[in-house]
């Protein structure tokens, strides 16, 4: 990439802010690719804000990528990447695990995260603190 991007943080959850400070591109570059690109799908809290996850702010970086550093198109864009989702699942290559924290990151996220520099195998989850998210995930879906 022409541009260094900083370290993701180690944090659970980025707002649209930090996440385009983190990927180089402006909060509404950010909400138009969610449109456009049906992998990123950030989760919404109390009034419709934005919490990115680790894997999201790769993908974005995967996507900037695509689309600025090696100059595809949205739709060619878009493409790439569900290319590299059914290769990775095709193959039936194993997908690289952190045997410390029992989280496997899919192999399309790491192959993104080592094109990107960015050294993804020491991201770690807490299953209780999973576990306990999906519930409160569960009872916000609940209200609609």
């Amino acid at each position: 990439m022409g541009n260094t991007l900083p370290s993701i943080p180690a944090k659970r959850y980025f707002t649209i802010g930090e996440v385009a400070d983190l990927c180089g591109v402006k909060p509404h570059v950010l909400r138009y690719w969610e449109q456009e690109f049906t992998q990123l799908r950030p989760m919404k809290r109390r009034g419709n804000r934005r919490y990115y996850q680790h894997h999201e702010v790769l993908m974005i970086r995967r996507i900037r990528d695509l689309l600025y550093d090696q100059g595809f198109t949205i739709s060619g864009a878009r493409n790439r990447l569900q290319e590299l989702v059914h290769s990775a699942r095709d193959d039936g290559a194993p997908e690289d695990t952190d045997e410390s924290a029992g989280f496997e990151l899919p192999s399309v996220l790491l192959d993104s995260a080592r094109d990107l520099s960015i050294d993804a195998t020491n991201f770690a989850l807490d299953s209780n603190a999973v576990r306990k998210e999906l519930f409160e995930i569960r009872a916000l879906l609940s209200l609609n």
